[in-house]
């Protein structure tokens, strides 16, 4: 039978393309009003055709649940599965899908993949070591965990993402510069955690882990908002760990009752080999992880995530095995003066792919975020240290200059 997808249109990203470009499915799109801004205008000519339940801002979920599903009723198909790809919308979109009858992650799964503090204490549930952490609402309690545990430590919103609001503080003169603590949103500490950050994706179906895919990142990815090499390497070869990651995940699946879906993760090595999780995510990694790991390993990555969310078991057939990575291109304020060519970069060895986000006369505002960048390019090599290499040439031949606007 033809499968009918709802699918979480919040921002355009390679997923949704490639969602878009299926002829073997049928698709409806589930936006919500508050987020159409983030929906340029080519996106939405392109996408004018396929039916799209918009959830009005501030409304009722209840009775937007009773509206859509007397609008699809009327519809040729009526979806059966559910796909939110992205890391702000988990809760209300996976709420609504719930009203609707759609598979989804019950509130107590949503807790544990957006509430960093429910998060790491189902971590030790399970077994899986995470840094100390606390949650804290002011100035005080950050220093009573400081007393416990020592500087420096991570100051961060309880949902977070992509670093926003995210800062290491080495003492408590860093401390005094961020309060007081803004009471709109839940904070969190935990302890600074030294070793190798790494980036950590897995494929799951019907409960069970399909395949587990390690990328390297230059950068911590805190260090990237203060201008640290901003990418990351998937690891299709030069994987020497020496870590069961299927298992840690299939440990962490098994314990947050994960069915099927696209998991991210984070996770540190310290110097004696010991694992520590920072956080996973129930959704395709940012950026483009998913397919640096299918150029790494020369397979389709978008279309098995998709068959996950469909209901089936993907064929995970690799082959010449290799290293990918994308690279995000510094990023700064103000109107856009000169930015180097895409065809430019596009010229450098490695570099087979690449988008360009900034234009002369534009003006970029302040970001404080991981995600932030002008562009990316995505590199290939033979390994983790050419792929690197590689970045760094890029680097040196891209220029972004920006003036002020007065």
């Amino acid at each position: 039978m033809r499968p009918c997808l709802l699918l979480v249109d919040g921002r355009p990203g390679t997923f949704t393309d490639h969602v878009l470009s299926r002829d073997d499915l049928d698709l409806v799109l589930l936006r919500f009003e508050e987020h159409l801004s983030s929906l340029p205008a080519d996106h939405l000519l392109r996408t004018a055709d396929i039916p799209t339940f918009t959830i009005a801002a501030d409304a009722d979920i209840w009775r937007e649940a009773e509206r859509y599903l007397t609008w699809v009723a009327g519809l040729p198909a009526r979806p059966g599965h559910f796909c939110n790809p992205q890391e702000p919308l988990q809760e209300i979109s996976q709420r609504f899908a719930g009203l609707v009858g759609l598979p989804h992650l019950d509130a107590e799964q949503v807790a544990w993949v957006r509430d960093k503090t429910a998060m790491k204490r189902r971590f030790r549930e399970i077994g899986i070591p995470c840094a100390e952490f606390a949650e804290v609402a002011d100035g005080d309690d950050v220093l009573g965990f400081a007393s416990l545990h020592g500087w420096p430590l991570i100051l961060k919103p309880v949902d977070g993402w992509s670093s926003i609001d995210t800062y290491k503080l080495d003492d408590e003169h860093d401390l005094a510069r961020l309060l007081p603590l803004p009471s709109s949103r839940r904070w969190m500490v935990e302890k600074f955690l030294t070793g190798r950050e790494y980036q950590l994706c897995a494929l799951v179906a019907h409960g069970r882990v399909l395949d587990t895919y390690v990328s390297w990142t230059p950068c911590a990815l805190l260090e990237t908002v203060h201008g640290g090499i901003n990418g990351s390497i998937s690891l299709g070869v030069d994987d020497e760990l020496g870590i069961d990651t299927k298992g840690l995940v299939q440990r962490l699946v098994d314990g947050m009752r994960i069915d099927h879906g696209y998991l991210h993760m984070e996770f540190f090595r310290s110097d004696d080999g010991g694992i520590h999780m920072s956080e996973v995510g129930a959704r395709l990694a940012g950026c483009e992880l998913p397919s640096n790991h299918g150029l790494a390993r020369n397979f389709d990555m978008m279309a098995a995530t998709l068959d996950t969310y469909l209901g089936r078991v993907p064929s995970l057939e690799y082959s010449a095995p290799r290293c990918a990575g994308d690279l995000l291109l510094p990023y700064k304020s103000g109107r856009v003066v000169k930015v180097t060519p895409l065809e430019t970069l596009l010229s450098l060895p490695g570099v087979v792919h690449g988008r360009m986000n900034v234009a002369s006369g534009d003006d970029l505002p302040d970001q404080r975020a991981s995600h932030a960048s002008a562009g990316y390019v995505q590199i290939v090599g033979p390994s983790r240290q050419a792929v690197e290499d590689r970045m760094t040439e890029v680097l040196d031949a891209f220029e972004l200059v920006t003036e002020n606007v007065s």
